[in-house]
């Protein structure tokens, strides 16, 4: 009876064993991409030669989403994989503590965004604003604003006057820049017709009045057009939300199961 009872316990540690190693060799896979791009990226701006560099970026760089995200799955992945093939209880018991760690900052995030709406919203603003100031500083960061502003069809955070923050596109007298009063290209509204990208077509737009800005560029900020994609796409978007949070308690599910196969197995 009790070799039945061991029997059973050790098979099904190995079904959930090889299930986890194969869900984490992804995400560990995965992680280390992740890591080398961002690494790459850096590479290419001098970064990694220049460790001081770092300090002297005016806004957010999109590399740090690659590097963070990259080396949580990396930590994540390496630990699930490792545990699971080795029967590690420690790594699988650090595995589930850091997934439950990151499922309870997410759900404690998500409610914190929607009680303070109106600070996230004052914050976005001013992430946005921050990161024009520095739209030519940074061609990751350059790339990132254009294509928000192309794909929500907005301008600045709040209008294309927001553009006066940057050295390039404001209006000032002392501004020799031939981007004065001008907004990036992809504030200007697409014409079907243009295969080619005109990215003169915001040149001196803001010189001109309101109502004649609004043939050649977008009006609204992308702070509102955010809040109006999120409410169109409010069921997309919890979809997503809830199928990584039960992924998330799924990978801590059978780590525990695991873990508790584990002992049993050594207890017999």
């Amino acid at each position: 009876m009790m070799s039945g009872k061991y029997f059973k316990a050790h098979e099904v540690s190995c079904c959930i064993k090889y299930f986890i190693f194969g869900f984490n060799i992804i995400f560990w896979l995965l992680g280390v991409a992740f890591l080398g791009i961002g690494l790459w990226a850096w590479s290419e701006k001098g970064v990694l030669s220049n460790i001081s560099s770092i300090t002297d970026l005016g806004g957010f760089d999109p590399v740090w989403l690659f590097l963070v995200v990259g080396g949580v799955m990396f930590i994540l992945g390496f630990a699930g994989c490792i545990g699971a093939l080795r029967e590690n209880s420690f790594l699988l018991k650090f595995f589930s503590v850091f997934l439950g760690i990151i499922f309870f900052l997410e759900l404690t995030a998500g409610v914190l965004a929607f009680v303070f709406k109106d600070w996230i919203k004052d914050q976005l603003n001013f992430f946005i604003n921050n990161n024009i100031r520095a739209y030519r500083d940074d061609i990751d960061l350059q790339n990132l604003i254009d294509f928000t502003q192309e794909y929500w069809e907005c301008c600045g955070a709040f209008g294309a006057d927001d553009w006066n923050l940057n050295i390039y596109f404001n209006c000032t007298d002392s501004n020799p820049s031939r981007e004065k009063c001008g907004v990036p290209f992809s504030c200007c509204t697409k014409d079907p017709a243009e295969d080619v990208i005109n990215t003169q077509c915001g040149y001196d737009i803001r010189a001109k009045a309101d109502s004649e800005q609004m043939t050649f560029i977008y009006i609204k900020g992308c702070v509102p057009q955010f809040e109006k994609w999120l409410q169109d796409n409010l069921t997309v978007v919890a979809g997503i939300f809830i199928g990584i949070a039960l992924l998330q308690i799924f990978g801590i599910c059978l780590a525990q199961n695991l873990v508790s196969d584990i002992e049993v197995v050594r207890e017999s």
